[in-house]
């Protein structure tokens, strides 16, 4: 971990990829190298060489060569596709989250990143995540663009205003590391900075035990669905009813109105519920109102977290979300974040009686 004694030329490397970029990076510089002596050192050369020595002199006539055409045709096209092939594959490698992620919700807002946990723990400008561990951030901001950057773990991606967007790591050094916006953002843009801090399982554990995690996303969105937003009225099961069905419909392909197909996702399921009549499921009538502005960012991270626990293959993509909420549950004084976690399932569960409003009709 860098301790602020010398001036690095990079940042440290503390992701499962980061040595992956890194040497990539390497490439590009080596071969940028390679090429640009050369041509900077001919460029001399020639201007000495075939300086003019004759006022009005006829120049020899050139008719090329096939075989000198043809190396410096090849050459650059070998330099150039092996430099898409390792970043195709660097980038593949960053912006493929694992089905195992632990997934944390980040809003960005001028300007300051709100970050909750799946055991409910809420942070300001800050993200604590257990070592060695795949961490999936499902993205999106309640304002304008932004763009969520840790240079330790070579990773960046923006977060877009209307849209979830995605980014996953895996920290492999305990550590305190920079967390920037790296998209101009307004007038205090360069104050919208943090911390993200990389702990041992046991130091994350206690951490969990130590922070009030009120409500889980799942558990706040259950409420909303049943309560708040009245949604179960309509997307109750049985023969009346009147909204499209959620239990088992994240990550399945849903046929629309007019014949289209699209696949249940966190953005086809926040459309849902901003612009039901955008997307309306066949056999349905579009009478399910818009809940644009009656809702915050946090509370469409909610609902959708709470679609997807209708899903039993929603529960696969969240398994080190359990995972999390059993580190607190090993400590004695963990009480109340592991209950908070342990009472996930039981939402599911009983939330799978009771279907949501929030998607199209």
């Amino acid at each position: 971990m860098y301790d602020g004694s010398y001036i690095p030329i990079f940042p440290e490397g503390a992701s499962t990829f980061a040595g992956h970029v890194d040497l990539l990076y390497a490439y590009l510089i080596v071969v940028s190298v390679v090429f640009t002596i050369p041509i900077v050192m001919a460029i001399f050369a020639f201007s000495v060489m075939y300086r003019e020595k004759e006022k009005f002199a006829t120049p020899e006539e050139i008719h090329g060569s096939m075989v000198l055409e043809t190396v410096w045709s090849f050459i650059p096209f070998v330099v150039s596709m092996t430099i898409f092939i390792g970043g195709a594959l660097v980038y593949f490698e960053q912006y493929t989250p694992p089905e195992d992620g632990m997934e944390v919700y980040v809003v960005g807002k001028q300007w300051m990143w709100k970050i909750q946990h799946p055991t409910g723990q809420r942070e300001i400008n800050e993200l604590h995540v257990p070592v060695n561990t795949n961490v999936k951030l499902t993205m999106t901001t309640e304002d304008v663009l932004h763009s969520f950057y840790v240079p330790a773990f070579r990773t960046k991606a923006d977060v877009v205003p209307g849209r979830y967007t995605y980014l996953w790591f895996n920290a492999t050094t305990p550590g305190k590391y920079h967390l920037f916006c790296a998209e101009y953002c307004g007038l205090n843009h360069s104050g919208m900075i943090g911390w993200v801090y990389v702990m041992s399982q046991e130091e994350y554990a206690a951490w969990l035990s130590g922070n009030t995690s009120g409500q889980t996303p799942v558990e706040m969105g259950k409420d909303l669905f049943e309560t708040k937003l009245g949604c179960a009225s309509c997307h109750a099961g049985g023969p009346a009813q009147r909204g499209a069905k959620l239990e088992g419909i994240f990550n399945t392909d849903v046929k629309l109105v007019g014949g289209a197909t699209v696949k249940a996702d966190e953005n086809y399921i926040r459309n849902s519920i901003l612009n039901p009549a955008s997307q309306v499921v066949e056999g349905f009538q579009p009478i399910m109102p818009t809940f644009k502005g009656q809702v915050t960012e946090e509370q469409l991270n909610a609902l959708v977290a709470y679609i997807k626990s209708l899903s039993p293959s929603a529960a696969a993509s969240t398994g080190s979300s359990t995972a999390a909420s059993n580190m607190a549950a090993d400590k004695p004084a963990a009480n109340t974040a592991a209950n908070s976690a342990a009472k996930t399932p039981a939402a599911n569960t009983s939330a799978n009686k009771q279907p949501a409003k929030a998607t199209k009709q």
